[in-house]
């Protein structure tokens, strides 16, 4: 496959789409409308991998060609598996659980060939340490940066990365949803013409 043939992303997030901006790589973008809902017992990882190849197989079915990228992203925050904030209240809770703690971002990553079928798949790991968080650094961030659609609501692209002590991770973009370290070698291992 070349640099010209198409690049789909199975994402309506924009900040999956900011990030592939930033690379100069055109691509175009569908939301993959699937079921979103863990299996019961189902582990963070596994969670995760399944709905990006999901999400890349869903919108693939519509093309005849092309490399479509799936990708998921969970918390995990003492055991316990964090999607979104359901609305100001569930994000305050949220935030007040990771002050002083670590989360752990589980994020899948998912390259689907729509004319071979051929899926690639992995799971990259960020490690989130909040500082000490008082009501009013949270309230003042929730009202700032309104984090209600993502992870763990934290928004490290404004305000939430003052929330932060460190961040570990082999990829520094996979805290926004996409491991592009990961992806880019999928793209290669696919042939895509990269710089």
């Amino acid at each position: 496959m070349t640099r010209g043939q198409p690049l789909i992303l199975a994402s309506s997030s924009p900040y999956r789409r900011a990030v592939l901006k930033r690379l100069g790589l055109g691509f175009h973008w569908r939301s993959p409308d699937i079921d979103e809902s863990s299996l019961p017992g189902e582990a963070p990882d596994d969670l995760v991998r399944r709905l990006s190849e999901a999400k890349a197989a869903a919108v693939a079915g519509k093309y005849s060609e092309g490399l479509v990228i799936g990708s998921d992203q969970v918390a995990v925050l003492g055991g316990r598996i964090i999607g979104k904030p359901a609305d100001h209240d569930d994000a305050l809770g949220q935030l007040r659980a990771a002050s002083g703690a670590v989360t752990v971002l589980h994020c899948g990553i998912a390259v689907l060939n729509a004319a071979t079928g051929r899926m690639q798949s992995a799971v990259e790991h960020v490690e989130v340490e909040c500082r000490e968080l008082a009501d009013d650094d949270i309230e003042h961030y929730l009202a700032t940066d309104a984090p209600y659609d993502c992870c763990g609501s934290l928004k490290v692209e404004g305000m939430g990365i003052s929330l932060l002590r460190r961040v570990r991770s082999d990829d520094p973009n996979a805290i926004t949803g996409l491991p592009v370290i990961r992806l880019l070698g999928m793209l290669r291992e696919e042939g895509f013409s990269l710089p």
